[in-house]
């Protein structure tokens, strides 16, 4: 084996998700066992470089899983060494078979990300374009670690920490594991609590109510007006089409206190009808733009022959380009039930009443120092849960709403 620049990219490379593998771990480690563990950066670094370079001991096309195998152990064996055997700063002893799992989880993060990026990256000499490979490669990963982290770890301690008790926060903030021995009475207890104590069910009929009647209202209004964009010729048509989405660029901060003083004179302030007037006049441009993009990419010749059937225009939109449409539809609707459900500012600003809280409001209402930690975590669950659930359900109608259109022919 000659060795060259390759290797030195491949040690790197492997330094690198080493580092991480050992971070990412022992905040794991943290989190289900409450250890204090502080990873010494110096093991993880030098693990990660050994198991990168015993993979790199073989040319690409003799990496079997016995190679990584031989690079799984090299990596636990240096971590334990270069860490005077505390991987974690804490005796092996405390909590063995959560340290262990730990260990493992490092070894197979820094394995797996190394045998990905260094895939037919040979220990000698390295061409400018694989190089570049290898940088994307590593810079895709740290992209998907990143967000992956920034997304799961929020979450994951909402949840632990709305299934703990007041004592147990209060003993160790560290220990998000869940406790089974409790029951499950006890482990839901703040959930019950939400419900018949802090009024958590007439916020989410609330909410429910205000994001559906939200999409009924965008859509009643989005629907002809995108379709008489795309469709029909009157004058200012392009400059109306550009400009759909120009409500974006104020900024909902500076339109509060304006609409504040109209509505308190109106009336509407502490009314749902008030937010029913504001969250239409939000979500309708982005519904406009959405729509008119789709409504371009149907063929013309099907409501041409629509009409010289005997429909009217309103016929034709009914029967042919609705039907036709259902993606879009489904796309645009979930898009501003999403909006509507999360919308904080409007609600916080004109709702005054507790009967009438949104969702978003009522967890605000709880962010106080008489609400213990873990029923604010519980609403916040109860908030998020259901509009993931909603999300992930009809992704593929939103991917094929956004799409579609987008190129015509």
């Amino acid at each position: 084996m000659t060795l060259g620049r390759g290797l030195l990219y491949g040690i790197v490379s492997g330094a690198l998700w080493g580092l991480i593998a050992h971070i990412l771990a022992g905040i794991a480690l943290t989190l289900l066992t409450g250890l204090p563990a502080t990873p010494p950066l110096l093991a993880g670094l030098v693990a990660g470089a050994v198991g990168a370079a015993a993979l790199m001991s073989r040319p690409p096309s003799q990496r079997t899983p016995l190679l990584m195998l031989v690079s799984f152990f090299a990596t636990v064996l240096v971590l334990l060494l270069a860490s005077f055997a505390r991987p974690f700063s804490v005796p092996l002893s405390a909590a063995p078979l959560w340290q262990a799992a730990a260990i493992a989880l490092v070894a197979v993060g820094a394995t797996g990300a190394n045998r990905a990026c260094l895939a037919d990256i040979s220990a000698g000499a390295v061409s400018r374009y694989k190089a570049e490979v290898l940088l994307v490669r590593v810079l895709k990963g740290l992209g998907f670690v990143f967000f992956t982290v920034i997304v799961v770890l929020p979450f994951y301690v909402m949840v632990m920490t709305s299934l703990k008790n007041q004592q147990q926060l209060l003993l160790n903030p560290l220990d998000l594991s869940i406790d089974l021995s409790q029951g499950v009475g006890s482990l839901f207890r703040s959930y019950v609590e939400l419900f018949t104590q802090f009024n958590f069910g007439r916020f989410l009929l609330i909410s429910t109510i205000v994001s559906v009647s939200t999409v009924i209202l965008t859509l009643m209004f989005s629907i002809p007006g995108a379709y008489a964009i795309a469709r029909l010729r009157f004058p200012g048509q392009a400059f109306l089409s550009r400009s759909i989405l120009m409500i974006y660029m104020v900024p909902a901060i500076v339109l509060v206190i304006p609409l504040y003083s109209v509505f308190s004179q109106l009336g509407l302030r502490n009314t749902l009808v008030g937010l029913l007037i504001v969250y239409p006049a939000t979500t309708v441009p982005v519904a406009l733009y959405m729509l008119q993009g789709y409504f371009r990419g149907l063929p013309p010749e099907l409501e041409e022959a629509g009409l010289m059937d005997g429909l009217n225009r309103i016929g034709v939109i009914r029967r042919i380009t609705l039907p036709l449409s259902l993606p879009a539809l489904a796309s645009v609707a979930l898009y501003v039930f999403m909006i509507a459900w999360n919308e904080f500012l409007f609600a916080f600003m004109f709702l005054d009443d507790p009967a009438i809280f949104t969702l978003a409001r009522g967890v605000v209402a709880l962010d106080s120092s008489e609400v213990p930690r873990q029923n604010l975590m519980a609403g916040a669950v109860v908030a998020t849960v259901p509009i993931l659930v909603l999300f992930l359900w009809f992704e593929r109608f939103l991917v094929q709403g956004l799409t579609a259109g987008s190129v015509k022919g």
